[in-house]
């Protein structure tokens, strides 16, 4: 079942909200009420709830704040109630990534369709979720240990100057053939090496340094994908998003999407 946590300074519409809505009906139960959003907070962090229905306006702290400090650490979904002269104000919550309001009187059946489409989202996100971890087993997320090819000593040079090459390189279009024309070995013999002592062919870790490279560019948030496919070295957007669901398992706005709460 989903907790909900209902937060409103109202005795009235905070009772009415939890003995009168048929929570059962949508698979929900009530895990606490607060009166104010300083309440709300501590209800929040010490009951870890699905769902947190708030007021806008409130005693010693208001539900946007409330919002502000638990919604991205905590990971729940949110529901604002507020009456029509609050409504602008309610709206600065968009940016916090709530989009379900609830006009005061409350409508009970728009309430259940509400909850429905919340926990719809919920079971979505854990699916994905397992998906990501399950995938992991085999592809794991630390797609290439960088430490130890940063440190491990190679017996053949050629491995390390195509290390180095990867590493330098990477954000240009760049192949084994052009390395190997550079420094006078085929590649065949280069990529046989590479292989041996890596485990990797050329490409494949290149492809594997490119993600990486794109991940950390996507936890600062300040590029569009495409952006990022170029800035790495995929000329191709297409085939970025590709090589990207391949070592990651999905694309790169739903890896965003499920770990948006740990970067």
């Amino acid at each position: 079942m989903y907790k909900i946590l209902i937060v409103e300074d109202e005795d009235i519409i905070r009772k009415g909200l939890i003995y009168m809505v048929d929570w059962l009906k949508v698979n929900c139960i009530v895990v606490g009420e607060a009166t104010d959003g300083k309440d709300g907070l501590d209800k929040i962090k010490s009951l870890r709830p699905d769902i947190v229905i708030t007021d806008v306006k409130m005693p010693f702290k208001d539900g946007i704040q409330m919002l502000e400090e638990s919604i991205r650490e905590y990971g729940y979904e949110a529901i604002i109630i507020s009456g029509y002269s609050e409504f602008e104000y309610a709206k600065k919550a968009i940016t916090l990534n709530v989009t379900e309001y609830l006009l005061k009187p409350i409508d009970f059946e728009y309430l259940y369709r509400t909850i429905n489409s919340l926990t719809d989202k919920i079971d979505h996100n854990k699916k994905i979720k397992e998906y990501i971890k399950n995938a992991h087993k085999v592809q794991p997320i630390s797609i290439l240990d960088l430490k130890y090819y940063n440190s491990n000593p190679y017996k053949s040079k050629y491995v390390t100057r195509m290390l180095e090459y990867i590493k330098t390189e990477y954000v240009h279009k760049i192949s084994l053939a052009d390395l190997s024309k550079e420094i006078k070995i085929s590649s065949a013999h280069l990529n046989a090496k590479f292989k041996e002592e890596t485990s990797y062919t050329f490409n494949d870790f290149l492809n594997r340094y490119r993600i990486i490279q794109s991940i950390e560019l996507l936890k600062i948030g300040d590029m569009k994908e495409y952006e990022i496919a170029e800035t790495v070295g995929f000329k191709d957007y297409k085939y970025f998003i590709q090589v990207f669901k391949k070592y990651i398992g999905c694309s790169p706005s739903k890896f965003l999407e499920i770990n948006k709460w740990n970067f």
